[in-house]
């Protein structure tokens, strides 16, 4: 009798729990917070007791170690404001938009060091991003499929961008909320939450043509044009701020070719030099020919097996013909790195949009579409991967995907870990991730 009593209360605590926390946050919670978990371990308790790597630093425990490269140009904003050169010139930090240096300011105001504030703000903003991912992919796709996206985009490494100071989560949370609101058809809720994603990065302009495709596929009401233009209100304003500033509307796009050195348009050497990377390896390539065959011979071998496997795919059994797979995606990927995750990070991104096309929303469909297009007519390939992180369509994309085919999920996600801590030990070296 005491034991089914202590059973009784047992369940009643549990109910409670579930009821407190309904599974459409607790999930997105659960998720998050083992992610950020495994980051902040690597973080603080890991990479401070290794040595400093060659190129790098070493790390210290303290709010320091979630702020390197990027994160001071948005530090700089919201401590001392805008660069401006001799002549009135632009400097390279105009390139980053204003929105998450501003909140980072307000948070200051509270007597936090930018370094905290920073990585609140990201966090909080990751966090909610998480639930909100969560509650549009399953009203569409399904709980199994919900699930799953929240964890492609939790467990997948880019996502260390989300804890360390990085405008990554305010982008990533304000474009979920103005698609999925747009998807609803609640139209002037799209509108406020795409002006604060354009306020945030230039890649939120990709949700302007997309709100526009959807509205005329659709039919929607002459109400769905306004709200996608006004989307852009967050870049105008700061181009607006850039022209009364800087006599120049576009400064912010201006300086990413003469501070930051990208080209203009399609950058046909970098992509050129990924592809050379992959099939050749980056010392021919840095050689202008083939020094050192090793690479291009193993790479033909991964290929010859790989055909190989697809050919006689009918006389092995899924989980073999799946176990060969993922053991030459990670040969390749240990033989070309980088290279290799920011070429497939777009092509994969491409087929998987292309592949769910009749299953998503059109609006989802549609942002991920014209937000690949922008980045590849960006003119660089630097930090590619990064940016397609933040394009959410992928996620979910990927996410449903997965939710059909565990097996290649448990694999990508046992990939992802390792991954994810490698980059947290590099960043916290201050060493280059992405």
């Amino acid at each position: 009798m005491t034991n089914l009593k202590e059973n009784g209360i047992f369940l009643q605590k549990k109910q409670y729990f579930k009821n407190l926390l309904p599974d459409s946050i607790r999930f997105p919670l659960l998720i998050g917070l083992f992610s950020r978990g495994l980051i902040a371990f690597v973080m603080l308790g890991v990479a401070p007791l290794l040595a400093a790597p060659s190129g790098g630093i070493k790390a210290e425990f303290g709010w320091k170690v979630f702020s390197a490269w990027d994160s001071n140009f948005y530090q700089q904003i919201a401590t001392t404001g805008y660069e401006i050169l001799p002549n009135n010139q632009p400097g390279a930090n105009v390139a980053f938009f204003p929105l998450y240096p501003l909140l980072i300011r307000l948070l200051m105001g509270l007597g936090v060091s930018t370094e905290v504030a920073g990585t609140l703000i990201n966090h909080l903003a990751f966090f909610v991003t998480l639930i909100v991912l969560y509650d549009w992919t399953r009203q569409h796709h399904g709980e199994k499929a919900a699930k799953w996206a929240t964890i492609v985009l939790a467990g997948c490494p880019l996502s260390l961008f989300g804890s360390v100071v990085y405008s990554e989560g305010i982008f990533l949370l304000f474009s979920t909320l103005a698609l999925r609101s747009f998807d609803n058809q609640r139209f002037w809720f799209s509108a406020v939450w795409g002006s604060l994603t354009t306020a945030a990065r230039i890649t939120g302009l990709a949700l302007i043509p997309a709100f526009l495709l959807t509205a005329f596929v659709r039919k929607y009401p002459l109400k769905a044009y306004f709200a996608s233009f006004l989307s852009g209100i967050g870049v105008g304003l700061y181009g607006l701020y850039c022209w009364l500033q800087f006599r120049d509307p576009m400064a912010f796009i201006t300086v990413q070719h003469t501070q930051w050195e990208r080209s203009r348009g399609f950058d046909w050497v970098g992509w050129g030099r990924m592809i050379v990377e992959i099939v050749a390896g980056g010392a021919n390539w840095n050689h202008g020919g083939i020094k050192d065959p090793t690479h291009p011979i193993i790479f033909g071998v991964i290929c010859l097996i790989g055909y190989a496997l697809w050919h006689f795919r009918a006389k092995l059994s899924k989980e073999k013909l799946d176990y060969g797979f993922f053991t030459l995606f990670f040969i390749l990927w240990l033989l070309v790195g980088d290279p290799l995750l920011n070429t497939l990070s777009i092509v994969g991104g491409m087929y998987l949009l292309w592949h769910l096309r009749r299953e998503l929303s059109l609006v989802a469909v549609s942002y991920g579409f014209c937000a690949l297009g922008l980045l590849l007519a960006s003119g660089g390939t630097s930090s590619l991967n990064r940016y397609v992180y933040g394009i959410i369509s992928l996620s979910l994309a990927l996410g449903v995907f997965l939710s059909r085919h565990r097996r290649w999920g448990y694999a990508m996600i046992g990939f992802f870990v390792i991954l994810l801590v490698s980059f947290a030990i590099r960043f916290a070296q201050h060493l280059w991730v992405a």
